[in-house]
């Protein structure tokens, strides 16, 4: 029996690398979390770090923000957003956090933001920030902070319409200055974006185009590289691209590794529980837990060592929305 299990375990490793991923880490899980209070139901929303503490933030429609405070295990309910902010990657500058590339409206013709926001958890107030400029709107966007600048990376411009980039921007906060970089390979939309080792790694997304029905199935395979030091684009080889192509994922960089989380696609009603990890020392994708709860229209956060994700939609499209909290341990 022992041998026979053995063999089997053989098998699927060998197949598992046949089509580019690895085992499952055993040690590795996803736990479902029962706090005392839960947050606001809410999809193509955000969420981000700030001093310890997670805050839910955007979605469908004007929602309060959220807060999660990891010692105590509970929600908490705080200011209301400006306006509705959707379809965005927040990200955490100075101890606030920033809203950009972000769309307001309802489907399929969401409208671009045309100005950053800024959320301050101390003071539990919103302000508007810089104004974007005008021919670099595009919401459904990739957002990260890197050596005290913030950028922003692909996107669309007319909703789910039409209006797909490939565009770069940096932003310098403290000159308050936008500036061109040399376009991705490609556009894409519905993105969430992750920084290792003085890289951009940019997996997943689509070309919305609901113009001509095809909201969910222009998937993009292809994982694209922004290089800061040599400051270039690359596309990793056909046999690295994203082994299960979706938009609307969350990506997080953990353990030297690029997660890809959650989405969903034309393949299936369901939203995609599939987490798979792109390993730059092995150059090769790893099948991590899938989540409990298949989601999209989220963001994962890193937090004292474990990956936090909560809210979303359970299905492609609009809901059911969610309010649940998975936390990837070990």
């Amino acid at each position: 029996m022992k041998k026979g299990t053995t063999l089997q375990r053989a098998l699927w490793a060998a197949f598992l690398a046949l089509i580019g991923l690895s085992q499952p880490v055993a040690a590795q899980m996803w736990k479902a979390m029962e706090p005392e209070t839960l947050p606001i139901k809410r999809h193509e929303n955000a969420m981000a770090e700030v001093n310890g503490k997670l805050y839910l933030i955007g979605g469908r429609g004007v929602k309060a923000v959220n807060q999660y405070d990891p010692k105590k295990d509970s929600w908490s309910t705080l200011v209301e957003t400006p306006l509705e902010m959707s379809h965005f990657q927040a990200v955490t500058y100075k101890d606030e956090i920033w809203v950009l590339g972000a769309f307001t409206g309802s489907y399929p013709h969401e409208v671009p933001i045309p100005n950053v926001y800024i959320f301050n958890p101390s003071s539990n107030s919103w302000r508007q920030g810089p104004e974007i400029p005008q021919d670099r709107r595009r919401g459904a966007a990739g957002a990260f902070t890197h050596n005290g600048k913030i950028y922003l990376a692909c996107g669309i411009q007319d909703g789910h319409w039409d209006g797909q980039v490939a565009w770069l921007d940096e932003y310098d906060p403290k000159t308050n200055t936008w500036t061109k970089l040399s376009d991705a390979p490609r556009p894409r939309d519905h993105v969430q974006v992750a920084l290792l080792n003085n890289k951009l790694y940019v997996a997943g997304g689509r070309l919305s185009s609901a113009k001509t029905k095809d909201t969910f199935t222009l998937t993009v395979k292809e994982v694209d590289v922004y290089d800061f030091d040599k400051g270039t684009w690359s596309t990793l080889a056909e046999e690295n691209n994203i082994p299960t192509p979706r938009a609307g994922c969350t990506a997080v960089a953990y353990k030297n590794k690029i997660l890809v989380i959650g989405g969903e696609s034309g393949a299936q009603t369901q939203a995609h529980a599939e987490v798979e990890a792109f390993n730059p020392k092995t150059n090769q994708w790893e099948k991590l837990p899938s989540l409990h709860q298949g989601r999209h229209g989220t963001q994962a956060v890193f937090l004292n060592k474990k990956v936090y994700i909560s809210a979303g939609s359970a299905n492609r499209g609009g809901g059911p929305e969610l309010n649940d909290l998975e936390v990837l341990v070990k």
